[in-house]
This record gives C-alpha cells, sequence and structure tokens, in this order.
C-alpha cells in the first residue's frame, strides 16, 4: 500500500478494507463513556480482600498461637519480641521460624528484637 493511500485510510479518505470473516462480538461490552479518575479506580480495584499486615507484640511464650492463627489465616505477621525475657523471645523466634517453613513462607529480621513473617505469596524486596 501505497504512502498516499495509507494517509487517506487513516483520514478516513479512502475505501473500506472488507474482511472475508465476520468479527464475533461475543463477551464484548460497550462500555459507556467514563471519567478517567474512575476508569482508573475500576481498574485498581481489587477483586480479593486486601493483604492484611498484623502487628503483634507477645510479652510470653503462651501467645505463640495467636501469632500462629493470623500466619495460617495469610495474614503477614510483625512480630515484636523486645518486650520478653531473652529466653522466651529466642523460643518465639524459633516457633515462628518453624512455623514459617512448615507453611513455606519466610521469617526476616527486619529491626533488632523484630521479625516479619509473611506467607508464600508474599514477596519482600528492599530498595
Amino acid at each position: 500500500m501505497g504512502a498516499v493511500r495509507k494517509v487517506a485510510t487513516y483520514l478516513g479518505l479512502g475505501g473500506v478494507d472488507q474482511y472475508d470473516e465476520a468479527y464475533d462480538y461475543d463477551g464484548v461490552e460497550e462500555d459507556e463513556w467514563m471519567p478517567a479518575a474512575e476508569r482508573a479506580a475500576r481498574r485498581w480495584q481489587s477483586v480479593e480482600e486486601p493483604a492484611r499486615i498484623v502487628m503483634l507484640r507477645p510479652t510470653q511464650y503462651s501467645d505463640a498461637p495467636t501469632i500462629g492463627r493470623h500466619f495460617r489465616e495469610g495474614k503477614s505477621v510483625i512480630m515484636d519480641v523486645s518486650g520478653m525475657p531473652m529466653a522466651e523471645a529466642t523460643r518465639m523466634v524459633d516457633f515462628a521460624a518453624g512455623l514459617a517453613y512448615g507453611c513455606e513462607g519466610r521469617i526476616e529480621r527486619i529491626a533488632e528484637k523484630v521479625f516479619l513473617l509473611t506467607p508464600v505469596d508474599v514477596e519482600v524486596t528492599s530498595e
């Protein structure tokens, strides 16, 4: 196709192209005009419930089931063991590490005596 014909077709001055097969419009909905902000909100609107991060400050080892319950529900858990005695804090971190390993998640130290437990479908990056 020559350059002049391409320009004429682009401007709508050329002939209409004929197609052999009809286009199948099944499943295609015609959207009414809507503001860009509304389109963006609809595009970024989550179908699922948003991810939850739970911040816990256990004071004794008997708080471990609470951490386990939140983590098994698919929530990320920030665990601050700074208020615990060193022996119990070590046991709690060992429990959390086993919990993360058993559920195929991850545990990362994010500060002194503060740990982040993330489920398998959560990716943590540092930039």
